[in-house]
């Protein structure tokens, strides 16, 4: 009778060793995620004015290095006057970066260009009187062909306030953001050109 009760408890116990073995283990709900998990999700991160970026081309066709290059803060250029009180002129380098052409994606497909203002406003390139400001030298448009690079401008119709400092955002053709900080006075290496040309 002894025998069998000492046989019967080490069965037990054994049966309670094979069924803790997992108790540590937590639900995959419960589990941190890995290092290589966290790095394959996307952040969005706002980089220095001036710095390019590797967007995806319009309809997901090649890739394009943006880098808005100057912007020039004015109420006029020589020909139209901002209707919230100042433009500003941004002028962009365009390069192609694989064997494919590609080219920047276009607001009325939910791309381009956008500022966010210090308050959240968001203000697009068709606002006021934001496309009445050309310049011929950066008035290139269309695929950007292997190789090559293109200069563009965008310009935004904004108040004081706005010009204040701000966020540039281009959606790209992945729908993915790329967002600079804006500085809040005339910046980059071709200012002096660009106020001449807005006279």
């Amino acid at each position: 009778m002894r025998s069998r009760l000492i046989a019967a408890g080490v069965a037990c116990l054994a049966l309670t060793a094979c069924g803790s073995s997992g108790s540590d283990e937590k639900p995959d709900a419960e589990k941190p995620a890995s290092s290589s998990e966290e790095a394959s999700t996307p952040r969005p991160e706002v980089i220095a004015f001036g710095k390019p970026a590797t967007t995806t081309g319009d309809e997901g066709a090649g890739v394009l290095e943006i880098t808005p290059t100057n912007v020039v803060f004015t109420a006029t250029d020589g020909i139209s006057d901002a209707k919230y009180g100042m433009f500003a002129v941004i002028t962009t380098k365009s390069r192609a970066m694989t064997g494919a052409a590609a080219e920047q994606t276009a607001p009325i497909s939910n791309g381009g260009w956008e500022w966010i203002a210090s308050d959240g406003q968001t203000i697009s390139t068709l606002d006021g009187e934001a496309t009445s400001v050309t310049i011929d030298r950066y008035n290139n448009a269309g695929p950007v062909e292997p190789g090559t690079y293109q200069l563009g401008l965008e310009v935004f119709d904004l108040t004081p306030k706005q010009a204040r400092g701000g966020t540039l955002i281009y959606r790209d053709g992945d729908n993915m953001a790329h967002k600079w900080k804006m500085p809040s006075k005339d910046t980059g290496p071709d200012v002096t050109g660009l106020k001449r040309e807005l006279r």
